[in-house]
C-alpha cells in the first residue's frame, strides 16, 4: 500500500486501509505503540485487556504465595440456571 502524509490540523497523518488493519488485527480506537527502527516507523497493536489494562503488569504485581479461593455469592437471585 503506498499512501501520503497530510497535513492535519497541527498534526501530520496517514490514511490506512481497512485491509491492512485487518491484517495487523487493529481496529478503530485500538490502541498502537509507535516506534522507530534504522530509520522505520513500526505500528503495533497493545495487548490490552479490555482496553486499559495489561495483564502481564497485573499478573506481575501478584504476591507469589497467593492461592486461588472459592468465593460463594450466595444463591441465585433471578433466574441463573446452576
Amino acid at each position: 500500500m503506498v499512501t501520503t502524509v497530510q497535513k492535519w490540523g497541527n498534526s501530520q497523518g496517514l490514511r490506512v486501509a481497512k485491509s491492512v488493519l485487518a491484517e495487523a488485527r487493529i481496529g478503530v480506537g485500538d490502541q498502537v505503540r509507535v516506534s522507530v527502527q534504522d530509520g522505520r516507523i513500526i505500528v503495533e497493536p497493545v495487548s490490552r485487556v479490555r482496553g486499559s489494562h495489561d495483564l502481564r503488569a497485573l499478573v506481575a504485581r501478584m504476591p507469589k504465595d497467593y492461592q486461588v479461593e472459592e468465593t460463594d455469592w450466595g444463591p441465585p437471585v433471578g433466574r441463573e440456571a446452576w
